[in-house]
């Protein structure tokens, strides 16, 4: 393209359009626009852009390029397709309506990925302006309406099985333009036509249930009445659309389809090597019960209560997290528990066995009130639980953050009953400070490196904040020469309100990397562990469609990993934030630094993990998502042969 004339900088002419030939277009668009007539190209950008991507009502357009993905048996990866209309052509408020269909990938050798089952898609919805919920689409095909001058993303996701066959497997996504009239036709029925279209059905019905019984002649012409009937429906105006001259269409004609629509090429090789079905970390994550209860009604130990947090619970296992129920007390004593039933119920040994569950909370006291004595229930519990094989997942997270000495003691307290029934047991204990009335040290950072032999031995697994740190990674080997691992003690990390931008957490608006890096950061500094306060934590609402409103005095985002799907739809499943997205990718790349650990050794990880950019420290970690899949594609060509 030439350079801009100088005449007219300060004052119009041709500066500020350059000249009337600088835009090269193709087959320009005149008068009213058909979509089922015109390239969909012609309509609309499509682009890709990776997970890590935030991609908001402003994204610019970018070539469209064929999507080449790498995954593990028993791993889900992403990508994120971009539209964005270059014209309006719905003539209504929106910019158009397209048509997203997806079919399944498959590989040479026959074997497939499966619509709906390992791949889906879902609409990236802005929170606050920021994308953050993932809100599910129809499959295999779902209409998308976009609005003028506004970039929409979706998220593509891909679950290969734990059995799937290694392989490439192929496959695309297709797009189309389509007439806004199309989707919205069949809402548009006036009282009377539903009626006299309920009239018919019903009429339908009534003569081809009661034929138990009757002669074959009467069945036949029941038959014959009720098919013309169903086809008097079928022919009203109100299905006209999805009729043409031949017949009945599907959607569009598939001739249609192949001149006009944008296709997304989507590659995806699947590698032999098996993210393991219990995660190598346990990140235990917490679920307010109080949010549920209020948002969705149900009484505390009601029927309907069990149901709703056992939809909590397992929705969340997908996500390689292990769950636990929470609420607090005063002074941020806090009850946890992975089961709301007794340790003698079926249920608890269910939950508690479930290979996907790395670690599991045990309560102090009842989660339901009962008429045996706290004492006794925690007894009874602790002597169920300790015959069975899983009681090696089993902790007890007592107090949140605690930060005095009555706190302190009252903590105590606690362990030494629970120790008292079970010398074996783990107690969870998370701080970022000493007692702040009897200092152990003459400054800050020296008490809270005191905190372990302070607590000893009421505490096992002494996690800690990674805010504490600060950009002083090497700070971590003085945490960890307190400890005794010989003993049984473990440090894991939580992170919270803090630490903050440019460090690794998952508040709204961050980068996608940010949220990611969270993961790297653990692995790299050697936690066993890793603790979040809440994933549910919004504010009050005693509706379930009550707008997500995050807690006054926290970040943005913080406690809060995922939304009710009643806020975006009907459904009553739970809506996926952005970010617990990216913490599932950050904890599957821990499973790829472990393995290659384990053929190259630890400091050859870390070798690699540094020497791609892709994580050096809490303020030096990749922006760009190109980072990630050279590492993993590292890992995956040293790995393959041997995993």
């Amino acid at each position: 393209m030439a350079v801009p004339p100088v005449e007219g900088v300060a004052g119009g002419g041709t500066a500020y359009g350059w000249n009337d030939g600088g835009l090269n277009v193709s087959n320009p668009l005149k008068g009213s626009i058909d979509p089922t007539e015109v390239p969909t190209a012609d309509l609309v950008h499509v682009w890709c852009l990776p997970s890590t991507a935030n991609v908001g009502p402003q994204e610019v357009p970018r070539n469209l390029e064929p999507v080449n993905l790498l995954a593990a048996r028993n791993e889900r990866e992403s990508v994120q397709l971009a539209i964005r209309p270059k014209v309006s052509w719905s003539g209504s408020s929106v910019a158009g309506v397209v048509q997203v269909q997806c079919c399944d990938l498959c590989s040479a050798s026959g074997d497939r990925l499966i619509v709906g089952q390992s791949l889906k898609l879902r609409r990236v919805v802005p929170i606050l302006g920021v994308p953050d919920a993932l809100v599910p689409l129809d499959l295999p095909i779902s209409q998308i309406s976009l609005q003028p001058g506004e970039t929409t993303a979706v998220w593509v996701s891909i679950d290969v099985p734990n059995e799937q066959p290694p392989g490439l497997y192929e496959g695309e996504i297709i797009i189309n333009a389509t007439k806004a009239d199309t989707e919205s036709s069949s809402q548009c029925l006036g009282k009377a036509e539903k009626h006299q279209l309920f009239t018919e059905l019903r009429n339908c019905l009534d003569a081809l249930e009661p034929i138990d019984g009757k002669p074959l002649d009467e069945v036949v012409e029941r038959v014959k009445s009720s098919t013309t009937s169903l086809r008097k429906v079928l022919l009203s105006s109100s299905f006209s659309e999805f009729f043409s001259d031949n017949g009945p269409v599907d959607m569009m004609d598939e001739d249609a389809i192949s001149n006009l629509s944008v296709r997304v090429k989507l590659s995806l090789t699947v590698w032999d090597f098996i993210i393991p079905t219990t995660p190598s970390l346990p990140a235990v994550f917490g679920i307010s019960d109080t949010v549920i209860e209020d948002r969705f009604g149900v009484g505390h130990g009601s029927s309907e209560w069990y149901d709703a947090l056992e939809q909590h619970f397992k929705w969340l296992l997908q996500y390689r997290i292990s769950p636990y129920f929470c609420r607090w007390g005063d002074s941020m004593r806090v009850l946890t528990y992975t089961s709301p039933w007794p340790a003698d119920h079926p249920k608890s040994d269910e939950y508690f066995s479930d290979p996907r569950l790395a670690a599991y909370a045990v309560p102090h006291s009842p989660v339901v009130s009962c008429n045996d004595a706290a004492k006794d229930y925690l007894q009874k519990e602790i002597e169920i639980l300790r015959t069975k094989s899983h009681w090696k997942k089993a902790y007890f997270y007592l107090w949140d953050e605690p930060l005095n000495m009555e706190q302190y003691e009252s903590l105590c307290n606690m362990a030494s009953e629970v120790h008292a029934y079970a010398p074996d047991a783990r107690v969870l204990t998370t701080y970022y400070c000493g007692p702040s009335d009897a200092p152990l040290a003459p400054t800050p950072f020296e008490a809270f490196l005191k905190v372990p032999k302070f607590l000893r031995p009421h505490t096992q697994i002494y996690c800690t904040s990674e805010w504490v740190f600060g950009n002083r990674e090497d700070l971590v080997k003085d945490v960890i020469s307190e400890l005794h691992p010989e003993n049984g003690e473990e440090w894991w990390t939580y992170v919270c309100m803090g630490p903050s931008d440019p460090h690794p957490n998952w508040h709204l608006g961050m980068r996608g990397t940010q949220h990611r890096a969270v993961m790297w950061r653990v692995w790299k500094e050697g936690g066993t562990g890793f603790l979040y306060w809440g994933a549910n934590c919004y504010e009050k609402a005693t509706v379930p469609s009550a707008e997500i409103r995050f807690r006054r005095g926290l970040p943005p985002g913080d406690g809060v990993l995922y939304y009710p799907g009643e806020v975006f739809s009907s459904s009553k499943q739970p809506v996926a934030s952005l970010r617990l997205e990216r913490i599932l990718s950050g904890l599957q790349d821990f499973e790829y630094l472990k393995l290659y650990a384990s053929r190259y050794g630890k400091e050859e990880a870390l070798t690699l993990l540094e020497k791609t950019g892709v994580y050096l420290g809490p303020e030096r970690y990749t922006h760009e998502h190109m980072a990630i899949d050279i590492m993993r594609g590292e890992i995956f060509s040293s790995c393959r042969s041997c995993s």
